[in-house]
């Protein structure tokens, strides 16, 4: 069993990640999804098949969401899905570092897993013009 893996975003952002993703990696050892909320959507109305899936992309062990913005639809979904009752953990600040990070790390359990999805993030920020 592996933790699965549910970007949460704004229409136009997960999808195409977890496509570059897919691209970089030639193909994705965690079972992973992106959930879009429609711009016009509320937390409640797209919890149904925001729920659906969640479930498809867990394994067992857990679900990483990786979510765009804090605060936003997402997170706002994000958090309701973590109550449901199906382990999981929320980070925002989603990032194609921070995807590609929890990848190449699919032994790991869902709190070392998110741990390396910051460390992801944060190492994927590098001033490069000094």
């Amino acid at each position: 069993m592996a933790v699965g893996i549910l970007i949460v975003s704004h229409p136009g952002t997960g999808t195409p990640l977890l496509d570059a993703a897919r691209r970089l990696l030639g193909g994705l050892p965690l079972a992973t999804e992106a959930f879009e909320a429609n711009w016009d959507g509320d937390a409640d109305s797209l919890l149904p098949a925001a729920s659906a899936a969640l479930r498809r992309v867990d394994g067992g062990d857990g679900v990483l969401m990786l979510v765009d913005l804090y605060g936003a639809t997402p997170s706002r979904l994000a958090e309701k899905l973590s109550r449901l009752g199906t382990p999981s953990h929320r980070i925002s600040g989603l990032s194609l570092p921070m995807l590609l990070r929890v990848q190449n790390y699919p032994e790991q359990d869902l709190d070392e897993l998110c741990r390396t999805a910051a460390a992801g993030a944060r190492n994927g920020v590098v001033i490069n013009d000094a």
